[in-house]
């Protein structure tokens, strides 16, 4: 069987995926929204929340545009280029935009669907505003990578078309996350903070104007950055894997396959095509595991996430297993694959271990009987050493990977990248969930709905925290794998002899030192971002209690467009310099010291990147459960307003910008340091 006639796999998934997608966008619009308080409130988020993408978008075009002009302009890349740069940005923006605008609509549906009583309903409601994210993501990703592909096929320009739409992906996703970031968390910072400690009123009382931005936040960083995210992440596997394909020799290419008979360029026509294809029969095994899925509604909600969650790692090894021989492909790269596949299941696995309601989280909240302090200070000892275990992982993932595939082990570790993300679609759908049920259970307080319907949506938006946490894990894991196969990719592009990336190179050394310090200004500058932000909103929150008559007494209205609008601003204007630093240092660095101290760059970003966002994200996601453990009552003696509850208000105040914002960012850093790198890697070479 020809490799050939299967690539026309990802083009028919990512289509059905579409389809899908917008059948499931017009069932929610066709679901009940609630009595008028609860639809006046959704149309606040919505409108924020649009309002908020769309003066993002205006930022993002104008950098979209600047870009692209640039990389017409070089002879090297030319016009052709840049419309591919163009076209993995705008795919990336519209997959945020529409997931969205399905999790906007599926809030207020959500909560409608509890206040009828039945918890079944108002799960697939928000499974289904997930499941739009995340098969638009997935679908689009492909259907563009396809394009790439299917375009410039057998042509010498094929690598550098898709760096340049990786490349744009990249970009937008770093914005995207990073903008969304500091919105989300200056909202919930300074509506906490405001509410919590200054006014003393319940988390989600409508009297507080920072709520509807709290919940608009949610969707900006968790549902469109989240996605833009992902989708950046299933892009640069898959090409990081091409372009190994692409410029390894023809004598390692051989260890591919099992038939003497097969060589040259049909083998390397295999390797080119092999990701994309794998990747598109993993977007159709998500495909039936969100039906499944849906399906298992009347189960209990962690039993139906966490299934979603393992099942299709499993299916999609199990289906390349019997396929690969087919095509004369060597079971090796089955083990590759799974490798990936079950590792990022596994990653999932821990880290809910450490930020779910297990031993790490019951100690941070132990910790807080004794003040704040020491409930930071168990919070961030807990998320250092899930880096130890996860990082641990991910290295017995590569090495199982390198293994496997003998003399194409760097093309292995890519294909395990491959197989870590081929989920991608239901992951999504997963992650998106959370910010939905997060959402119903703020629309059902504010509009003052029995406290039955707030039981409901605390047990979905309960499961929700943790699959937020495992998204994050998962993204960052398979970020990580993804940044090996394009530091692999890269090296291979510059031709860079084994003796200049030798320890003692100086070049090399200097540019891991430069490489390590990168993902300390882009924590630090979002950190600071929230902070301001917070702080700003804290004064206008209160000046409006202290000026509005009546607000304290809930007879009169707050406004919560002041609020919005101190977050969107922040975000803008923030998001720029860790921009500037994942474009512009593998830029000054390649043509000012050359390609060995980039490729020590990478290195020092990776090593260095990778057990930072890791550690931020599972320490904030400590933080915030060991929070909610005590609301519920895990600490006998300790209720809500307790002082041990206060502490642990405060550690989770820390750990808001640490999971959601700075290690979000972190981890998308080093993978537009990567793609940059492999894109500019002919022009350093040539330089140098």
């Amino acid at each position: 069987m020809d490799i050939s006639t299967w690539t026309q796999v990802p083009l028919m998934a990512g289509v059905v995926a579409l389809v899908i997608a917008a059948g499931l966008y017009l069932r929610i619009t066709k679901l009940p929204e609630g009595n008028e308080t609860m639809q006046r409130i959704a149309g606040y988020i919505r409108v924020g929340a649009m309002a908020f993408l769309t003066a993002e978008y205006k930022v993002l075009a104008a950098y979209a545009v600047v870009v692209g002009g640039l990389m017409a302009a070089t002879p090297a890349l030319g016009p052709v280029a840049a419309t591919w740069f163009l076209a993995g940005a705008i795919l990336s923006l519209l997959a945020g935009f529409v997931g969205m605008k399905g999790a906007t609509l599926a809030n207020v549906r959500t909560a409608q669907a509890a206040a009828g009583g039945s918890k079944p309903n108002a799960l697939l409601t928000a499974l289904d505003g997930g499941a739009v994210m995340g098969l638009c993501v997935a679908g689009l990703s492909l259907i563009g990578l396809y394009g790439v592909y299917a375009m410039n096929k057998g042509t010498p320009q094929l690598g550098t078309m898709l760096h340049a739409f990786a490349v744009g992906a990249s970009s937008i996703a770093l914005f995207a996350r990073i903008g969304g970031g500091i919105y989300t968390k200056a909202a919930d910072v300074g509506a906490d903070i405001a509410g919590k400690v200054i006014e003393n009123i319940p988390e989600d009382d409508p009297r507080n104007p920072g709520v509807v931005a709290d919940n608009v936040g949610d969707n900006v960083g968790d549902v469109a950055g989240m996605g833009a995210d992902i989708y950046e992440s299933l892009v640069a596997a898959i090409v990081s894997t091409m372009a190994i394909g692409l410029t390894a020799s023809d004598e390692v290419l051989k260890t591919l396959v099992d038939d003497p008979a097969m060589a040259g360029d049909k083998v390397r026509e295999l390797a080119v095509a092999l990701p994309i294809v794998l990747a598109g029969i993993g977007l159709v095994v998500s495909i039936v595991g969100i039906f499944v899925t849906r399906a298992m509604k009347n189960s209990a909600p962690s039993t139906v996430l966490r299934a979603a969650m393992v099942l299709p790692p499993v299916v999609l090894v199990g289906v390349t297993a019997v396929l690969l021989p087919m095509f004369h492909i060597k079971q090796s790269v089955t083990i590759a694959l799974a490798g990936g596949a079950i590792g990022g299941a596994l990653i999932g696995l821990l880290t809910e271990y450490y930020t779910g309601h297990y031993g790490p989280v019951k100690g941070v909240a132990e910790s807080a009987k004794t003040g704040a302090g020491t409930n930071v200070i168990r919070g961030m000892a807990e998320g250092m050493e899930s880096v130890f275990f996860c990082l641990l992982l991910i290295a017995g993932v590569a090495i199982v990977a390198n293994q496997a595939m003998g003399g194409l082990g760097l093309y292995g570790i890519g294909l395990s990248a491959v197989g870590m993300l081929a989920g991608t679609a239901i992951v999504m759908t997963v992650d998106a969930y959370g910010p939905v049920a997060d959402n119903a259970g703020g629309i059902a307080e504010m509009s003052g709905l029995d406290p039955a319907v707030r039981e409901i949506t605390d047990e979905l938006d309960a499961v929700g925290n943790t699959t937020a946490a495992i998204g994050k894990g998962f993204a960052i894991g398979s970020a990580t794998l993804t940044v090996m196969a394009l530091f692999s990719a890269y090296s291979l592009e510059v031709h860079l002899p084994k003796d200049m990336l030798a320890v003692d190179n100086p070049r090399i050394l200097i540019g891991v030192l430069i490489g390590a310090v990168l993902p300390f200004i882009v924590a630090s500058s979002t950190m600071l971002a929230v902070g301001k932000a917070a702080g700003a909103i804290v004064e206008e929150i209160r000046r409006q209690f202290d000026t509005i008559p009546g607000l304290r007494e809930g007879k009169a209205d707050p406004q919560p467009a002041a609020i919005v609008s101190i977050a969107t601003k922040a975000a803008l204007s923030q998001m720029i310099l860790p921009g500037l630093v994942a474009v512009v240092g593998p830029v000054a660095v390649g043509f000012g010291m050359g390609p060995d101290a980039l490729a020590g760059t990478l290195a020092g970003a990776l090593a260095v990147g990778a057990s930072m966002s890791l550690f931020m994200a599972n320490a904030g996601g400590a933080w915030d459960n060991a929070k909610k453990y005590i609301e519920k009552g895990g600490l006998p003696g300790h209720a809500k307003k307790s002082d041990a509850h206060k502490a642990a208000v405060i550690g989770d105040t820390v750990g808001d910008p640490f999971k959601d914002t700075s290690g979000p960012g972190v981890s998308i850093l080093i993978k537009v340091m990567s793609v940059v790198s492999l894109l500019i890697a002919p022009l350093i070479a040539y330089h140098h």
